[in-house]
């Protein structure tokens, strides 16, 4: 999931446009897509994307084991929830598919350990501590891998990823919901490259 460190995060309300935006992730030298589960026709965009070859399809906010088991049908290789969604935890590693489920407390790294759980997101990272938190859990739960994510972007994700602990941060700069929705692939396109130089360079 990982080998570029950014997880670019969709909220794509028409299917239509799953397939250039996949392929323009792909194209661009991100081939990784989160899609929320956050506008009716998610799922669609998910079944969509995953034919796409060379892309990894997830789905993100995912709450329930209802939630899990229709991504997954829906072509979802990976899951991601806001919280510690225990049901959908379950759900997902009954169908052998690997889920980061937000974290915001050292509690909550605990359960996550505890159900054998190797990363976690940092959910939402900016608004309960940021990279002074994350260096904290850091010096308490080494192996435990975070991919931060909120209120994420280019004047500060390299800052969050030279953590030793930051997998990976999820973030939506580099696919605006208002230009996905416009079809804008030249402005897409540019954003997306900038991102991946940003967090290769």
């Amino acid at each position: 999931m990982f080998n570029i460190p950014i997880v670019p995060v969709l909220v794509v309300h028409d299917a239509s446009k799953a397939q250039m935006l996949g392929r323009l992730l792909v194209d661009n030298g991100l081939p990784i897509a989160e899609v929320t589960l956050r506008t009716p026709s998610a799922l669609e965009v998910i079944a969509e994307m995953s034919k796409i070859d060379g892309l990894t399809v997830g789905a993100g906010t995912v709450l329930t084991a209802a939630n899990a088991e229709a991504a997954v049908q829906a072509g979802a290789s990976f899951l991601v929830s806001p919280g510690l969604h225990e049901e959908a935890i379950i759900c997902a590693q009954s169908l052998n598919v690997p889920i980061v489920p937000g974290i915001a407390t050292p509690s909550e790294i605990a359960r996550a350990m505890a159900m054998g759980l190797e990363t976690v997101k940092f959910f939402p990272a900016e608004a309960i501590g940021g990279i002074p938190l994350l260096k904290a859990f850091g010096a308490v739960y080494p192996d435990m891998k975070i991919m931060p994510t909120g209120g994420i972007g280019p004047g500060n994700v390299k800052d969050y990823l030279a953590l030793p602990n930051v997998i990976a941060c999820g973030g939506s700069w580099m696919v605006p919901a208002n230009l996905v929705e416009q079809g804008d692939a030249e402005e897409l396109g540019r954003l997306i490259r900038e991102a991946v130089s940003l967090v290769s360079g």
